[in-house]
Formats: structure tokens, C-alpha cells, sequence
């Protein structure tokens, strides 16, 4: 009989408008997890609700007021499987209104993928006291994820 795959939950977590929802779901279109013609379908519905470069946040974002606040408000879950690993990658929300959501999220991972804006004021923004992006890394930690990418 062979080996049992293990089971991997990952959250991409950070400040809000940092492109956590925009990289994971570019990241799941380029390792073959939607298809072309899904992505291009999103593209159209963005462009014409003047939201063009949401196309691959919507993979994850699937909420009507998550499209047209251009926020993730609930977590959301994408899984694949590996020849070891069945992953579930989590998408947290970035907004401080919705930390509860990445709370949940968070608890459920064993690892975390910190994005990191690098845009003018933006790092300075997240990494500030009031910053999500030392909030989250704080809180993943504290919920006993160890292991940060």
C-alpha cells in the first residue's frame, strides 16, 4: 500500500491592497489550476465594471461586494494536489475590518505566504504600527504558524 499524502494549508496573508488575492490567483492560472479561456471571461467582466486588472483577483474573489469594492471581505479556498501534498492555499483579507476572516483563516494553516507591497509608502504603510502587514505576520505567529515565506 502506498504512502498516504500529506495534507498542507497555506494563507496568503498582508496588508490590504498589497495584491494578495491578484497573486494567488495569478500563481493558480500559471501552474495550469484555471484555464484561459476563465481567465480572459474575468478580464472582460473587470474591464467592463472598470476594474481591469482584477482579473486574477476574481479567481478568488467570487463575492458580488468583493468585486465591486475590489476587496476580499471572507476567506477563500483553492486546492490542488501534488505527487506528495494535497494543498489548500487560503486567501485572507487584507482589510482591518475583516481581521476576524483572516483569523479564521489563518488558524487553519500550517505555513503562511506574507505579500509584501513594494509600491511608494505602501511597505512604509503595512509595516507601520497600525500597519496589516505587522498585524498579520504578528497574528499568524501567535496562532502557531512558524514557517513564513
Amino acid at each position: 500500500m502506498g504512502k498516504e499524502k500529506l495534507h498542507v494549508n497555506v494563507v496568503v496573508i498582508g496588508h490590504v491592497d498589497s495584491g494578495k488575492s491578484t497573486t494567488t490567483g495569478h500563481l493558480i492560472y500559471k501552474c495550469g489550476g484555471i484555464d484561459k479561456r476563465t481567465i480572459e471571461k474575468f478580464e472582460k467582466e473587470a474591464a467592463e465594471s472598470g476594474k481591469g486588472s482584477f482579473k486574477y483577483a476574481w479567481v478568488m474573489d467570487k463575492l458580488k461586494a468583493e468585486r465591486e469594492r475590489g476587496i476580499t471581505i471572507d476567506i477563500a479556498l483553492w486546492k490542488f494536489e501534488t505527487p506528495k501534498y494535497y494543498v489548500t492555499v487560503i486567501d485572507a483579507p487584507g482589510h482591518r475590518d475583516f481581521i476576524k476572516n483572516m483569523i479564521t483563516g489563518t488558524s487553519q494553516a500550517d505555513c503562511a505566504i506574507l505579500i509584501i507591497a513594494s509600491g511608494t509608502g505602501e511597505f512604509e504603510a503595512g509595516i507601520s504600527k497600525d500597519g496589516q502587514t505587522r498585524e498579520h505576520a504578528l497574528l499568524a505567529f501567535t496562532l502557531g504558524v512558524k514557517q513564513l515565506i
